[in-house]
Parts: C-alpha cells; sequence; structure tokens
C-alpha cells in the first residue's frame, strides 16, 4: 500500500472513530420536548384524576389539558445536535435540570413534593372559590407573649389591620409586612362571636415578626377532594388543578365544550405564577387537540416568542383572570391575550 493509500486508511479510520464517539459518548446536556398532558377532567389508567367523594359531579363537554415537559437525559453528541435542530425540542445544560449539588433521586424527590403542594394548594383556593372559606385556626399560643392575653386554641383569626386572613399564607404575609414590635388590630372569632384586640409582634430567630401563636389549616367542605395522578412533577400543573375542581363541583361547564390547555403555578392565594418549558408545552397542546392556552402573565412574553399557530394563548395572572376568560370564551367574546 503506497503512502497516499496508508493516508486515506488512517483518515477513514479516524473518521469512524469519530463518528462512533460522537453516537456513544455523552454531553452534559438534557433534551426537552413536548411531554404528555393530561384531562384534569377525565382519567388517567382508568382512574379519575379528580374525584370529589360526597358530591355528584358535573359533566363538562370540553377539557382542561394540564401540559408537561419530557426530558431527555444521558445525550451523545448526535442526540445533542438532533436535539438542536429538530425545532421541537430544546437542549439545554444538565445542570438546569439536575444542579450538581444534588442527586438525580433529590431532584426527582423534590418535583413530586412540589407536585402534591400543587395539588393542596390547588384545592384551598378551588373550595375558597366555590364558597368555602379558609379558617386560620389557632391550635397553640406562646406563653409569656402579648398574645397569650388575647388568643386562645380554637381561635379562628379573621382579618388583620381590617385586611381579610383567606389563608395561612395571606396570615403570615400581614404579620411580616409591618417590623416586629408592632401592634396590629387582630379579628377573631370564638365560638363564633367575633372581637378584634390588639396584639404585637414579636421578633423570631430569624428576625421575622410573629403573633406568638401555632396555626392549622381548616376548610370545611361537606366533600374530599382526591387526586389520582402521580407520575408528573413540579408545580406547574396547579392553574389547571384548581379549574378541574371546580368545574367538577360548580354546575357551569367552564369548558364551554372546548379543549382547553394550560400551565402554571397556584399558591394558597390564587395567584398564578411562572413556569419552565412553556415552548414545548404549548406544541405538547397542540399536538394533543388543545384550541386555547392558558398561560402565566409571568411567562407571556416568552410564549409570544414561541407561538404555536392556532393555539392563541390566554394571560393569565390570578385564578380569577382564568374564571373570567373561560367565561369570556363561553360567552365567544376574546379574553386578555398574550
Amino acid at each position: 500500500m503506497g503512502r497516499r493509500g496508508a493516508t486515506l486508511l488512517l483518515g477513514a479510520v479516524l473518521l469512524l472513530l469519530l463518528i462512533w464517539q460522537a453516537g456513544t459518548a455523552p454531553v452534559p446536556y438534557v433534551e426537552l420536548g413536548p411531554g404528555p398532558t393530561e384531562n384534569t377532567l377525565g382519567s388517567h389508567d382508568g382512574k379519575p384524576i379528580i374525584t370529589i367523594d360526597g358530591r355528584a359531579e358535573t359533566a363538562s363537554a370540553g377539557q382542561l389539558r394540564l401540559t408537561t415537559v419530557n426530558v431527555r437525559d444521558n445525550l451523545t453528541l448526535l442526540d445533542a445536535v438532533r436535539g438542536w435542530f429538530s425545532g421541537n425540542s430544546a437542549v439545554v445544560p444538565r445542570e438546569l435540570v439536575y444542579p450538581p449539588d444534588k442527586t438525580e433521586k433529590q431532584v426527582d424527590e423534590e418535583n413530586a413534593n412540589s407536585f402534591k403542594e400543587s395539588q393542596t394548594s390547588a384545592e384551598t383556593v378551588a373550595l375558597r372559590k366555590l364558597g368555602y372559606p379558609v379558617q386560620v385556626t389557632v391550635t397553640e399560643v406562646s406563653k409569656g407573649l402579648p398574645a397569650e392575653a388575647v388568643l386562645k386554641p380554637g381561635d379562628v383569626i379573621t382579618t388583620v389591620d381590617g385586611a381579610a386572613v383567606t389563608s395561612s399564607q395571606k396570615l403570615r404575609d400581614l404579620i411580616r409586612a409591618k417590623p416586629a414590635g408592632t401592634s396590629l388590630q387582630v379579628g377573631y372569632t370564638r365560638d363564633g362571636v367575633a372581637a378584634v384586640a390588639a396584639i404585637a409582634t414579636v421578633a423570631g430567630e430569624d428576625g421575622s415578626p410573629r403573633l406568638g401563636v401555632v396555626i392549622e389549616h381548616r376548610q370545611p367542605a361537606p366533600f374530599d377532594v382526591k387526586f389520582d395522578l402521580d407520575r408528573i412533577g413540579g408545580p406547574s400543573a396547579g392553574l389547571m388543578f384548581t379549574l378541574g375542581v371546580i368545574d367538577k363541583v360548580d354546575p357551569v361547564d367552564l369548558t364551554g365544550g372546548v379543549r382547553i390547555a394550560g400551565t402554571g403555578t397556584i399558591d394558597d392565594e390564587g395567584n398564578v405564577g411562572p413556569i419552565g418549558g412553556i415552548p414545548q408545552k404549548l406544541r405538547g397542546a397542540k399536538r394533543d387537540g388543545a384550541t386555547v392556552f392558558l398561560a402565566p402573565a409571568a411567562n407571556c412574553d416568552e410564549a409570544k416568542a414561541n407561538a404555536v399557530k392556532g393555539l392563541p394563548m390566554v394571560r393569565v395572572a390570578t385564578i380569577d383572570d382564568a374564571l373570567a376568560a373561560l367565561q369570556a370564551l363561553r360567552e365567544k367574546r376574546t379574553p386578555p391575550l398574550c
């Protein structure tokens, strides 16, 4: 074999080695793609995603679909290149999904916990919109603090300086809105009798104001809400869970016969928060037949930059925004869009 032939053979071997390495060697990236969507009014694996025990559920002609992102790990260089050019996925550094200071198990556990918490907040907000308010109830009063002279276990705290206490979160926010040592006008009920008294806050171990009581979140309702969907992680299904619970109890069909998809976190006060992966969620929603998408207000710029043809995006910042938007759609009006 001549020198030229040997050179060509060596080049071919090196090229094959490079191709083999590109197809087998891992790279520190993950691929984000459109994940499955689930109708919160329907079933998964033969079981209802939301069940209302103790009350007949109402039927709906449309759907309320939560959206997800599929994360593909252990990419090779060829996988990453295909993802970059697919137009349907995003390839991002692995550390954005799996921080280097946490194991995969820890990340998965955190996502699972966030998912459960989103269901709890969804139930809280939905029940309040259905007419079953939260009762922030005192279970213990710290000895030697100003609250001891006023509050007792069993009292329900209703207001702080005239502002309604609609959740445990709201009570904490109202207390921390003013410096420790401030005298607050605290409204409460005891055995059904309303009263108001001045109580000075104290500084906790971290320096933040405290009222000096242990509270419990109660929300009496003549039915129970159960969720049966545990293979999805993170808090981003909160908004759609909330709407699903309301729709199953309220005689009004929130969907108006439309297949609606959406995403967004929900807190106990009904605020809709931003999420990640909205480009992939939009594509998943369109793939599964949605004709409207509810997007968190904080994600609207990103959503507009990744708009999907034929899928209008409705801007929502609170549960009230979402309910008003659904009413507008039922009445054939255009809700506020991103």
